[in-house]
């Protein structure tokens, strides 16, 4: 299976949010909220008519959780992604490998930092990042410099070779590769030192020019097949 293949096993799987018992402006604000993700936000009405404003979530007509619409109002704040997610939220919390869509470069930036900025500060582990191209990996160098720097944090990058491999400090790891998936992908892995409640990755194909369709997790078995793939797929090393 192929990080493309990944996605789109991510992608077949839609999930529902059903809102019930609350009014058409509710629901539309749902559906704005969570318009970027892999997942159909509609509204229903019990018979009864109560409870009042409640929201489930259901993947493949099986409930997942339910929860008071207030409360998934006041916790969702849009497209970013949330790595670290705390408990709480009860409808964020389910959607884990979540597939985005139409994300550009400034928002899958700020989706790679999250990571980034969990593997500083936890400063150990394995932190793997592909850049598409050299020519994109190069203004990033300082940055992947410093998190290499980190004494316990082994730091890969992977890029095709559109232009001579930058110069970089030695404990930064560069995976030079002539591959269309590494040339389309945008991904970020990081296995958490090691600890599965900090394992977390962004997997990302561009299908449209600076348009990526992909997903986040904090699962950590697909984040443990995500790491061993790029291990095992690509090896050439430019020191």
């Amino acid at each position: 299976m192929s990080l493309s293949e990944l996605i789109r096993g991510v992608e077949a799987h839609e999930k529902t949010l059903t809102v019930f018992n609350s009014d058409p402006e509710t629901v539309e604000t749902l559906r704005a909220q969570f318009g970027d993700r892999n997942l159909t936000v509609r509204g229903e009405s019990t018979e009864s008519g109560t409870p009042k404003s409640y929201v489930v979530l259901s993947q493949d007509e099986t409930f997942v959780t339910a929860a008071d619409i207030e409360h998934v109002l006041a916790t969702s704040d849009g497209a970013d992604p949330e790595f670290g997610a705390s408990g709480g939220r009860p409808i964020l919390d389910h959607l884990d490998e979540t597939m985005f869509t139409s994300y550009d470069t400034e928002q899958m930036i700020a989706a790679s930092r999250e990571i980034e900025d969990r593997a500083w500060r936890l400063g150990e582990g394995q932190l793997h990042a592909g850049f598409q191209k050299l020519s994109i990996l190069r203004p990033q160098i300082d940055t992947y410099e410093q998190l290499a720097s980190k004494e316990g944090l082994n730091v890969d990058a992977y890029a095709v070779p559109d232009e001579e491999v930058p110069d970089h400090d030695g404990d930064l790891t560069i995976h030079v590769e002539r591959a269309e998936e590494i040339r389309e992908s945008w991904f970020v892995a990081f296995d958490g030192g090691g600890d599965d409640v900090n394992k977390c990755a962004l997997v990302a194909e561009e299908r449209e020019p600076r348009e990526f369709y992909g997903f986040w997790t904090y699962d950590p078995e697909t984040v443990d097949w995500v790491l061993e793939y790029l291990e095992t797929s690509y090896g050439l090393v430019e020191q």
